[in-house]
């Protein structure tokens, strides 16, 4: 490889390539039936013979395609060399959803350069749906440029969100969802944080928020969402993280962030 910076437009192609077949893995094995479920943090967090075997995939092209790269993937962890770029996986978001039968689930890829993702692509196999984006070039879906909501007055708001796997954290998250309820116009929970940041991006919901995600669950979908036009942060000035990530536009950003920090969102276990 030569001393060049990696073009994010490059790695776009790549990604949804990897993104691309991936899915296609995803849905035939649905169609066969799930298998190989088993649980990891909680009885209901699961995993599948299918997670396995899409990000098995994606990090054997990958290690084709880019040899000198790093790769960060949900169910095998680190994988390849410590290169320029790094690849931050989600072989299946929603996994719940996609053992279910529901068709909200999503392939997850996204290129990090320096700490920073320059480009993502998500895409939801069952409906063949996909989002994608390049820093500084804009997002877009099944290639229609996105610029998220319109809406103003958080009161008007419908509002995206998830919740963990652990009871205590559940708990938590459901009163800080009742303090929420009342002050915006709906809430919406639909299980898969990737597609949930993308519908922000398209507008589809007005806002969305969630704690308690790892990397491979926002990188892609954060990066959509913020080259719609979105901003994309944690609570009390922290980036998005583990304990927040908070997408919506920036009529909203302000009083979303005021309320979800006087309901202690990034707070509890």
């Amino acid at each position: 490889m030569n001393g060049a910076a990696p073009d994010g437009k490059k790695l776009l192609r790549i990604a949804v390539g990897l993104a691309e077949t991936a899915a296609a893995t995803a849905s035939r094995m649905r169609a066969v039936g799930v298998s190989g479920v088993s649980s990891k943090s909680t009885v209901s967090d699961i995993v599948t013979a299918a997670d396995r075997a899409v990000e098995r995939g994606i990090v054997a092209e990958l290690g084709r395609l880019r040899p000198d790269d790093a790769v960060m993937g949900e169910e095998y962890g680190a994988a390849g060399r410590a290169g320029p770029v790094r690849w931050i996986v989600d072989p299946i978001d929603g996994t719940v959803n996609y053992a279910l039968g529901l068709p909200y689930y999503a392939v997850s890829v996204a290129a990090e350069v320096a700490g920073v993702v320059v480009a993502g692509v998500v895409r939801n196999p069952a409906t063949g749906d996909q989002w994608t984006a390049v820093r500084g070039a804009g997002a877009h879906k099944n290639g229609r440029r996105l610029t998220g909501s319109t809406r103003r007055e958080l009161a008007r708001a419908v509002v995206g969100t998830g919740f963990g796997y652990e009871a205590d954290r559940r708990a938590h998250q459901g009163r800080v969802v009742a303090g929420l309820l009342s002050r915006v116009a709906d809430i919406r929970r639909f299980g898969a944080a990737a597609l949930d940041l993308c519908l922000t991006a398209e507008g589809a919901l007005d806002a969305y928020y969630e704690k308690g995600l790892a990397a491979w669950d926002h990188a892609a979908g954060g990066l959509v969402a913020a080259e719609a036009g979105l901003t994309v942060s944690g609570l009390g000035g922290l980036p998005a993280g583990p304990t927040m990530v908070m997408a919506a536009p920036p009529a909203l950003h302000q009083p979303l962030a005021a309320l979800l920090t006087e309901l202690d969102a990034a707070g509890g276990p």
